[in-house]
């Protein structure tokens, strides 16, 4: 197995372990590279207009940005990761945390992936929904991504890949209302964990936590019930 990684600190409930660069949230780069992408792209496309322009906020290592730019949008990915923004290629990019974000300007179409609103701390959700609404052009719409109904259920359990196997280890209690989550990524030759902190939401609570920054679910996208389009309230 290849070395650890190093990181300059976690945040309070998040960790990692794996070789290459780790950042605070406990997300490994050169993981975030190797993983495939899904259905993100074809439900983006269902809903943004063909070359809009696109905020994705908390880009990674362009995973999705990639096949985003090369369907014809025109991406703003944005990263706090100075070494996830390198991996990102043919989309302008931007490096600062999403909550402090403020480019002065609105998109038709803003992205918030990776199950952020489901961020442990309610502070940092809130200024997560606020930046979104920021951004977010008249008319425009908000794609994100919800956990699924049984993220927290059943475990441990395993998803194989070409290539590499994910475990989702465990999920615990770690505060009132929230959940520390530990999950595993197994290659031939190399393994990452992450840990993380987690706020499941029902129905009732996703669209009270949207009201909150004036928003409010309009669609979903996703028989899942994973991706949904938001709007202004």
């Amino acid at each position: 197995m290849a070395g650890e990684g190093t990181t300059t600190g976690y945040r309070p409930g998040y960790g990692a372990s794996g070789p290459g660069a780790l950042t605070p949230d406990g997300c490994a780069v050169e993981l975030y590279r190797r993983l495939p992408v899904r259905d993100e792209p074809e439900v983006i496309a269902s809903v943004a207009p063909p070359g809009a322009r696109l905020l994705e906020l908390g880009c990674g290592a362009g995973r999705v940005t990639h096949p985003l730019v090369a369907r014809g949008f025109d991406v703003t990915a944005v990263d706090e990761s100075a070494e996830m923004l390198a991996e990102v290629r043919g989309a302008r990019t931007v490096r600062s945390p999403i909550e402090e974000l403020d480019l002065a300007e609105t998109f038709p179409v803003v992205l918030l992936a990776s199950f952020l609103i489901h961020a442990g701390d309610p502070e940092v959700r809130r200024g997560l929904l606020r930046a979104c609404r920021r951004h977010l052009a008249p008319g425009g719409s908000l794609l994100l991504q919800r956990e699924p109904a049984d993220a927290h259920d059943g475990l441990p359990r395993e998803r194989h890949d070409p290539g590499f196997t994910t475990r989702i280890v465990s999920s615990v209690p770690y505060a009132e209302g929230v959940r520390q989550v530990r999950a595993a990524y197994v290659f031939p030759d190399a393994t990452w964990t992450q840990t993380f902190l987690s706020r499941p939401l029902d129905d009732e609570g996703f669209a009270a936590v949207l009201a909150e920054e004036g928003l409010r679910p309009a669609e979903r996208l996703s028989e899942d019930g994973v991706w949904w389009r938001v709007v202004a309230a």
